[in-house]
């Protein structure tokens, strides 16, 4: 097996492994996935992966083979097989005479220096103007010097290190530089992560042998295991194909939210709860409570009778179609198919007979996403049609969209469409009773003591939240969430 290992680091005061991990759980996952899709399955890079990975010209991708190595490496073993090391700290130095800023990466010792390694900085969000030419120095990198791009698109720099013998302390150091001058602060904006906008911050290096079968031990390697892969996946589909808004809009705290009494999903999980969960047309939120490196969040386990297992199968295959009909018709990526077909083969679902209890549980999981992702069209479809209707008199009560961005350390979707109620309320009313009817006749009659009827909502859809923490995957559901019907009152 391909050996990966990964160094996660973080400029600026020296930080452990589970500090980073808190906010990142699907971090490893991520990088793989990129890594795995930077190049076709000949090994050659995808045009589009040049910005993502820093790379000037694609004349200097001759110059980083091992992304082709990775890529191989990474395909051959179903993106698994990562090891995960950390650094004791990263400090960063400048000299007022020189334009270069000197990185310093204090290792521990580890065997897995001897193998081939790769240094890579992973920024958290792209810059988000301008490119940045940046140059890397260090006896520690093959060859010595090495150059990058580093623009709005760019998320990873991989550069090449030379290995190590001996089981010794390993102190890297690491002279990078912009390649046109005055461009020192910029630089150091970009490395430490403080520039405005930008939040760029280098977090790992990994390594990885291409000759041998041999994988060290590491405490970290759980990271890669099928559950949370299957949970990275989910994230990253809902990411490619719900809807994505141009500005950001304001951001709502789960807990700040009356919620019903959460919920364990296991394997004592009642027919009953799990019947009425399968057959709720209710969106859901995917969200981590709590993450802890050295205690991993596994995705759980149920026991479906068989009848409520072929239910589960049925449902699947009807919200597959819907989403594969969004696609011949353009409202979703073609990349969509396949990232449902790896969620499949992630979940392992159709290839056991019976099913096993993980299967089972992502099997739940992925249709409660894909119920999720029809819905939201639908639902988007049907506003258009409101907006589309003929009017003589101004815009007649009815839904319209109202979106929120939800807090971190959700899976996704990352934001939620509410809905809410707008239009007017004079005759005929919509969808009114007979106070507005009352109401209206006072208005129309010069009464301006009382108030006339409004356009509000009547109906409401909750909202379900899957969450795991340390202790298991739960359920809470947030009553009367959405707006689903309008009317005059």
């Amino acid at each position: 097996m391909l050996p990966l290992v990964l160094f996660w680091i973080s400029f600026g005061p020296a930080v452990t492994a589970s500090t980073v991990l808190q906010d990142a759980p699907c971090f490893v996952d991520d990088m793989v996935a990129a890594l795995h899709d930077a190049t076709g399955n000949d090994g050659e890079l995808v045009n589009s992966s040049l910005t993502l990975l820093g790379i000037c010209r694609e004349s200097d991708y001759s110059s980083l083979p091992i992304l082709s190595e990775l890529s191989v490496g990474i395909r051959r073993n179903n993106r698994r097989g990562v090891e995960v090391l950390y650094p004791a700290a990263v400090l960063i130095s400048e000299e007022d005479d020189q334009e270069n800023i000197m990185v310093t990466f204090d290792l521990p010792q580890s065997p897995l220096f001897k193998l081939k390694p790769v240094l890579v900085l992973a920024f958290k969000s792209p810059l988000t103007d301008g490119e940045l030419g940046v140059t890397f120095s260090s006896q520690f990198l093959q060859p010595n010097t090495q150059s990058a791009c580093i623009s709005g698109g760019t998320m990873y720099i991989l550069l090449t290190g030379r290995s190590s013998e001996g089981n010794v302390d390993q102190k890297w150091k690491v002279s990078v530089q912009a390649k046109s001058p005055n461009m020192k602060e910029n630089l150091k904006d970009v490395l430490i992560g403080r520039k405005s906008g930008s939040n760029m911050t280098p977090l790992l290096l990994f390594s990885v042998d291409t000759g041998t079968n041999r994988r060290p031990g590491s405490s970290l390697a759980s990271l890669q295991t099928s559950s949370l892969s299957f949970l990275c996946e989910l994230r990253r589909f809902l990411d490619a194909v719900l809807p994505q808004h141009r500005t950001e809009p304001p951001l709502l705290r789960l807990d700040s939210l009356q919620s019903l009494p959460p919920l364990a999903l296991g394997l004592s999980t009642s027919e009953t709860l799990l019947v009425e969960i399968i057959n709720s047309t209710a969106p859901t939120i995917f969200s981590f409570t709590s993450w802890s490196s050295s205690q991993p969040v596994h995705p759980g386990q149920l026991a479906l009778s068989p009848d409520l297992l072929e239910e589960l199968r049925q449902r699947l295959e009807k919200n597959e179609e819907q989403i594969k009909e969004m696609i011949r018709q353009g409202m979703l990526p073609n990349r969509a198919s396949e990232k449902m077909d790896r969620l499949k083969e992630l979940s392992a679902f159709q290839r056991q007979e019976p099913a096993a209890g993980e299967s089972q549980y992502c099997a739940f999981l992925l249709l409660k996403a894909l119920q999720t992702v029809t819905r939201t069209y639908n639902m988007q479809k049907k506003l258009r049609a409101t907006r589309a209707g003929p009017s003589t008199r101004g815009p007649i009560c009815g839904l319209g969209s109202l979106t929120v961005s939800l807090e971190k350390l959700l899976l996704g979707p990352q934001s939620a469409d509410l809905n809410n109620c707008r239009g007017s309320c004079t005759f005929p009313l919509t969808n009114s009773n007979n106070h507005a009817v009352l109401l209206s006749y006072h208005i129309e009659r010069g009464d301006m003591n009382e108030r006339g009827p409004c356009c509000v909502p009547l109906a409401y859809d909750p909202l379900e939240v899957i969450d795991w923490n340390n202790e298991g995957s739960f359920l809470s559901i947030k009553p009367d969430m959405i707006a689903k019907e309008c009317g005059c009152r």
